[in-house]
């Protein structure tokens, strides 16, 4: 990771981390390095600092010659889709994602439709640095949202007739609070859907992928088939069956491998053992990347696998599309139920390893991750632990924390060592 790019773009908070001055030049970084089509797509999700961040990209790109379209509101699968589909040199996608609505961020897709590996992201940075050369020409601006039917025609032709389903969404207030629906119902399924206000200010709290619990209790109030649980701007998916059982990233992953018959699964370092175990039961090979949806696309690529995603909802199925789309998933999943006429609580699942995760807040987190005493404490553990579990523990690569994930056949003994770790991360930052 650079100086301004983490595990999944740029990312922070609106005024502190990111300005419009960030993204003027981020955009005139991006603009340098466009060759033969130069042209830029552009979209943003519903947070208030969007339209400031998106014009403050789009003068940036303007000032160096090259044109850029906007598709305004839209799910970042979208602008990944339509950047491929259109021979755009990048797409770009303001937004923070699963981040509260005082944060935003910027994604950036290559002209496949894929997010930057680190060597785009480096180039990006070090032109940054350099001063912005005279260009006689300015680019030109368009604003074409009506191009986001490029996307819904696509994904009509995949999925088309979900007639006797009645799906319960939450949108989270954010990029999908019109199209989930939209979609779902073109589809012909009855969509009963909650948290679909574009105001800024509401997204992401206390709704959408973070808090399962919403979409499970209208999923059973409401009597649905199923329940699915977008984040801010709908990469991200979490379902739920119709007694209210909370199915995350692993789960969707196991099931998506038998609906489409993968032989091989890309996963990451916090994808539950379990998953692995049943794989390997299917004669399934189970593959693990480093978390970030960019990096399960890369070992996908490097593994020739279709399918792949993360516990958190990041789920890509390359048949279809080159990132995380929660629609597309959503759909693939009711389309397998609409299929088999069966409920989503019959369906093969697997057991998973008791796992316990937390995060706490740093000063310095590569410091301390690299401290004697905790690689000490570390390698003495897995020892110990060998077959019966995993410990990861990793910086985040969004925010000052270290995040702590430990899975253990026992239960009390995962526990048991997350509060170790917590407690020694803990003294090592007090000291620091």
């Amino acid at each position: 990771m650079g100086i301004y790019f983490g595990t999944d773009g740029i990312r922070g908070q609106y005024g502190k981390d990111i300005n419009p001055k960030i993204a003027y030049n981020l955009g005139n970084s991006i603009a340098k390095l466009c060759k033969n089509r130069k042209k830029i797509l552009i979209g943003r999700d519903t947070r208030a600092s969007g339209d400031v961040l998106l014009h403050g990209f789009v003068s940036g790109v303007l000032s160096y010659g090259i044109d850029i379209i906007d598709v305004g509101i839209t799910p970042t699968p979208v602008i990944s889709y339509l950047t491929k589909k259109l021979n755009f040199d990048y797409g770009v996608v303001i937004s923070a994602s699963h981040n509260p609505s005082n944060h935003n961020g910027i994604k950036i897709f290559n002209r496949e439709g894929c997010k930057l590996d680190e060597i785009e992201e480096s180039s990006i940075e070090k032109n940054l640095i350099y001063p912005t050369e005279k260009i006689s020409r300015l680019g030109k601006y368009f604003y074409k949202p009506k191009l986001i039917k490029l996307y819904k025609n696509e994904v009509y032709s995949h999925f088309n007739n979900l007639s006797g389903l009645k799906v319960a969404v939450d949108c989270a207030n954010g990029a999908t609070s019109k199209l989930a629906k939209e979609l779902f119902t073109k589809c012909r399924a009855t969509v009963l859907a909650i948290n679909t206000s574009t105001n800024g200010k509401k997204i992401n709290k206390n709704c959408g992928a973070l808090f399962p619990e919403k979409i499970s209790n209208l999923t059973t109030k409401l009597n649905c088939d199923i329940g699915f649980s977008f984040d801010g701007d709908g990469d991200r998916i979490i379902a739920c069956d119709e007694k209210g059982k909370i199915l995350d990233g692993d789960d969707i992953l196991f099931l998506l491998s038998d609906q489409f018959k993968a032989p091989k699964v890309v996963g990451t370092i916090t994808s539950n053992k379990g998953l692995e175990l049943a794989l390997k039961e299917k004669n399934i090979e189970f593959f693990r990347a480093d978390v970030g949806d960019k990096n399960v696309r890369l070992m996908m690529q490097k593994q020739s696998a279709f399918l792949g995603g993360e516990t958190c909802g990041h789920i890509i199925n390359s048949q279809f599309s080159n990132s995380g789309d929660g629609i597309l998933t959503a759909l693939s999943i009711a389309q397998h139920l609409k299929t088999n006429q069966t409920k989503l609580s019959q369906m093969t699942t697997f057991k998973k390893f008791p796992q316990v995760c937390k995060n706490v807040s740093v000063s310095d987190k590569q410091k301390i991750l690299s401290s004697p005493p905790l690689q000490k404490y570390l390698s003495e553990k897995e020892n110990v632990i060998q077959t019966s579990g995993r410990i990861v523990v990793r910086a985040s690569g969004t925010e000052n924390k270290i995040r702590i994930m430990c899975e253990h056949q026992n239960p009390t003994e995962a526990q048991k060592i997350t509060d170790e770790i917590s407690a020694i991360l803990g003294n090592l930052d007090k000291n620091d």
